[in-house]
């Protein structure tokens, strides 16, 4: 009897962290995953919390707005968002709201807010979510602060847009993230408002069919890189908003590096690589995140770089290590 194994196919190192990145975003999207993680007493949420605290700064406003000075120290830019997904209970929205207002009522007031439009009254109704959007861009703008707004699934770009279209006339201090994924972008550009506007230009985190997005690859790549140029062509303040070293050196040997506003990175993912733009003169803002509700920010941050999975058990294994880990370590 031939007891051997059969052969495998070899895997590339790059398509074998797609197909992580793949499984970890079906994770995050996976609603029994969601429902459990936010379970009371959730075991889910205790096992991986020691992971999180790598990307979330603080479960509470105060401390989190204490760590920002650290990295403001180090001459970062920070970005600020209250992590959560999908609110559908009034009350929670209204939570949510009062959080960027009292935020932005801090000294010194972050400069800048992102949110998800289902965080702040989408899930009830579109009406909602753009007064929800206009109180706090308009309480941004009273303290010299910008808004620049998320960019969700595939099904509720519409209306991500449609929305930012509607309010970007009366509130300047307004931008929005574009995903180079998604086949429809490229035409968008026509569609809303660039010129002189913060755009953040991500990749795409969410899982969508290839008729809908492209997978990530060169062909991904590629496409990042000629939608960052057309968006700098039409006077967007582009902020170039990824962690992938193959895409800013390809930036930079264009001299495209050089003509966008700002590098920007998620806490927590690759900081050295960040640092090392920052102390070669580019300007550099951290994505950072608070609150409790942060299932879907740490698989998607795993996501980006699948390697990191590794370094997450290892938080996991010394939690206490993990937990008091120092603040702007890398940075």
């Amino acid at each position: 009897m031939n007891t051997a194994l059969p052969e495998r196919t070899p895997v590339s190192q790059r398509a074998l962290h797609e197909a992580a990145g793949r499984g970890l975003r079906l994770l995050a999207a996976d609603p029994r995953c969601r429902s459990a993680f936010t379970a009371p007493g959730s075991l889910l949420q205790d096992l991986l919390s020691p992971a999180a605290h790598r990307y979330v700064l603080a479960a509470d406003r105060d401390a989190f707005l204490d760590h920002l000075g650290v990295l403001r120290a180090k001459s970062y830019r920070i970005a600020v968002e209250f992590v959560g997904e999908e609110a559908a209970d009034p009350a929670e929205v209204e939570r949510v709201v009062g959080e960027y207002l009292a935020v932005l009522a801090h000294e010194p007031v972050p400069e800048q807010l992102g949110f998800d439009l289902s965080n702040v009254g989408l899930a009830l109704s579109r009406e909602l979510c753009a007064a929800n959007t206009a109180r706090i861009t308009s309480a941004a703008a009273a303290r010299g602060s910008e808004v620049v707004l998320s960019m969700e699934r595939a099904p509720a770009v519409d209306d991500v847009l449609g929305t930012y279209r509607e309010l970007a006339a009366d509130h300047a201090n307004l931008g929005v993230t574009l995903q180079a994924y998604l086949h429809r972008t490229e035409g968008d550009l026509d569609a809303v408002p660039v010129a002189g506007r913060r755009i953040r230009l991500v990749k795409g985190a969410f899982v969508a069919p290839p008729e809908v997005a492209l997978g990530r690859g060169p062909a991904l790549d590629a496409r990042y890189l000629r939608l960052a140029a057309a968006l700098v062509d039409r006077g967007a303040r582009l902020s170039l908003a990824t962690q992938d070293p193959a895409i800013l050196e390809a930036a930079a040997r264009s001299g495209l590096l050089d003509r966008v506003e700002e590098i920007e990175m998620l806490h927590g993912v690759r900081p050295e690589l960040l640092r090392s733009y920052r102390e070669s003169g580019h300007a550099c803002r951290i994505y950072a995140t608070y609150g409790e509700n942060w299932w879907l920010h740490l698989l998607h941050r795993l996501a980006e770089h699948p390697p990191m999975v590794l370094t997450a058990l290892a938080d996991i294994a010394e939690r206490g290590q993990a937990e008091g880990r120092t603040v702007g370590a890398g940075y």
